[in-house]
Parts: C-alpha cells; structure tokens; sequence
C-alpha cells in the first residue's frame, strides 16, 4: 500500500511538487496567520508581562489597558497600599500619543506610543530592560525604545516632543515596539503638568509580600477598596490577549477558509490525476485479485503523504520567516504555539481524507475488462 503510493507520487515530479506545494502554500497561509496574531498578542501584553508587578489595579470594570481608560482618585494609592499582603504600589499614569522626533529627522518623525507616567520611586511599571541611559526619567525627561529613536534619527540628549511638551531623550529601553506603535516613559509631574492636575492615576501597580497568593491579595482589594477592579498580572494580560482576539476572530476564521478550500482543491485534483492516469495499474491489480480495500487505501496513503510532506514544509518556512523577520525592521512578531499545529495538523488530515474520496469512488467502479479493452 505505502509502497505503490510512493511510486504513484515520486513517479511523476512535477505532479509532486505541484502537490506538495499548493498543500504547502494552503497550509502556510494558516500557519503564518496564526503565527502572526500570537506574536501580536504578545507584543500587545509586553508591558505588562514585563511590568514586576503582580496586580493591576484600575477603575471598576476596567480589565486591560488597550482601548481602555481608567481613572483613580490619588487618595486611592493610599487605601491599595494598607492593604494586608502589600509589599509596595506605584501609581502610574497612562494614555495613547505620539512621539514627535526633530524636524530634521530622515523619516517616521511621528511615532504612536502608549506614554506612561512613572513617580520617581517606581517599584514597578518601568522599562525591564535599558540599553543606555537612565531607567527612570527625571522631570523634563523621556525614555523610549531603541528602535524607535533609530528610526527616528535621535540620540541621548537630542530633544523629542511627548504629549506636546518638548523632552530630553535621557533613556532608551530594549523590547518595547508592539505592531501598532511602542512604549514611553515620562516623570509623572511632567505627564501631570503637561495634562493638568487632576489628583488622579490610570492604574496602581501592586507588588506582593513574599509568600502571598496574587490572586488572594487581589479579592482583598477589591473587597477592601471601594469602586476598584484587581487583577493578578496574568489575568489582567489574559484580558488584554482577549482584545486583540475578539478583534481577529473573523479575519482568522475567513483566512482560514480559504487556505483550507485551496488545499482541498490542489489535493482532490492533484490525488485524482495521479488515479487516473494509472487506472490501467489499477486495472490489472483489480484482474490480478488486489482487493478495492487495499488500493482505496493506497490512494488514501498518497493523499496523506503529499499532505504529510506539505505540512512539514509550510512549518519549515514558518520557522523562517520567524527568525528572519525581525532583522527586517519591521515591529512584527511570529510566534508559532502548539494549538496552531494542533489545529493546522488536523486540518491537514481532513484535507487528506476529502481529496482521497473521488479516486477512491472511480476505483471502486472500476472494471477490469473495460480496461483492457481501453475503455
């Protein structure tokens, strides 16, 4: 059986890299999708995975940051930090701008950024890792990530407008562009100055004792402070995967659709072409005593074979692109996870099982009289 439908598919070359590589080409559609929406989602929650903090505290109701606001009133840092089971809290304020580089930048001088607020005794929220400069912005100061100031042409010290307040690029951190713009920090008193005082924070970012169960000390502020949602770190970036999701879903689904309907068509035609053009084959090993059984599952065997091999391939290239994309300087991430294969891998079974049921229905009304008789 495995022995025949090798022969039916290494026989012929061009049939089997037209095969195998429109079920490549078909599956590689959904792979890198799905590869492309992980890395999304984690870009998404970087800062947040990233933070050191191990709750977020945010207004009721307030679940991620992305397309979220959340306002505090300041008296609320207070009341979070008397809380049983909290080590430390920094109040961070936040809200979606853009970076304005010099005029005299050579290209991108507008760069859309979620700006945070930092106070300058920040246990937690601030860049994870720096690659010059400070960690912590001063007043007047302003630390951004190192592949933005590339591309925007500015250095330490050069002067960058944030929230449309003119800045002193003092820091540049590592790891914080996301595909749809990347992450600053300013001082706190400028964001607060520059916005005007309102007395409020966006969110609390709380660090628990040692030995203390976020998800506990979560339930006891909430249940202790008044008008406020907790979240533990994992939560709280659950959520905001959850957004970008709930976003996705028909774009994915449609994708999807259409690599499986071209896979399907490339295999049904190709696995039918094959069966035809050796029904003499089948003819005489029909007239020789082969059981319809066996050769059905030859054909079946064949179908799985070029899926099988396609599958490898469209994985390969996947693995490419994910390592090369990001020397392309492009903010976009692949990320393959063991649910795409899963679901990718199944796919590739089914396309394997539908493409093989046409051949298999002009075997099993094959008579071997009338092909000899070229019939």
């Amino acid at each position: 059986m495995w022995r025949l439908a090798f022969r039916n598919l290494f026989q012929n070359k061009v049939r089997l890299i037209i095969s195998v590589g429109g079920v490549a080409l078909a599956l590689l559609l959904s792979l890198s999708l799905d590869a492309i929406l992980e890395g999304i989602q984690r870009q998404v929650t970087t800062y947040i995975d990233q933070s050191g903090a191990d709750i977020f505290v945010a207004q009721a109701g307030v679940r991620n940051m992305h397309m979220a606001s959340s306002w505090l009133p300041a008296s609320m840092v207070g009341k979070v930090r008397g809380v049983p089971g909290v080590e430390s809290v920094t109040p961070i304020l936040y809200v979606t701008n853009v970076i304005e580089a010099s005029d005299n930048a050579p290209y991108m001088a507008l760069n859309l950024a979620y700006i945070i607020g930092l106070p300058p005794n920040a246990t937690a929220g601030g860049p994870p890792r720096i690659a010059e400069g400070v960690s912590i912005p001063a007043k007047g100061e302003a630390i951004i990530d190192r592949a933005v100031a590339a591309k925007s042409g500015v250095v330490l010290g050069d002067k960058i407008k944030i929230l449309g307040e003119e800045l002193t690029l003092a820091g540049l951190s590592e790891s914080m562009t996301t595909f749809t713009g990347s992450i600053a920090f300013i001082s706190k008193k400028d964001f607060d100055r520059i916005r005007g005082e309102t007395g409020a924070v966006s969110f609390i970012l709380v660090k628990v004792e040692l030995g203390e169960s976020p998800a506990e000390v979560a339930r006891r502020i909430e249940n202790q402070v008044d008008k406020v949602t907790a979240e533990p770190r994992t939560g709280f970036a659950a959520q905001e995967r959850k957004v970008v999701q709930d976003m996705s879903t028909d774009i994915v689904t449609i994708m999807n659709l259409i690599g499986f309907v071209i896979g399907l068509a490339v295999m049904a035609l190709t696995v039918y072409t094959a069966t035809l053009a050796r029904r003499k084959e089948y003819g005489v090993l029909k007239a020789l005593g082969a059981r319809s059984a066996h050769l059905y599952r030859a054909v079946l065997a064949q179908a799985l074979i070029s899926v099988g091999v396609g599958f490898a391939l469209s994985l390969l290239i996947t693995l490419i692109l994910s390592a090369s994309v990001p020397y392309l300087g492009v903010s976009l991430s692949l990320q393959i996870n063991g649910a795409s294969l899963i679901r990718v891998g199944g796919l590739s079974i089914v396309i394997a099982g539908l493409s093989a049921m046409l051949p298999i229905k002009q075997i099993a009304g094959l008579d071997p009289a009338l092909v000899f008789r070229g019939k």
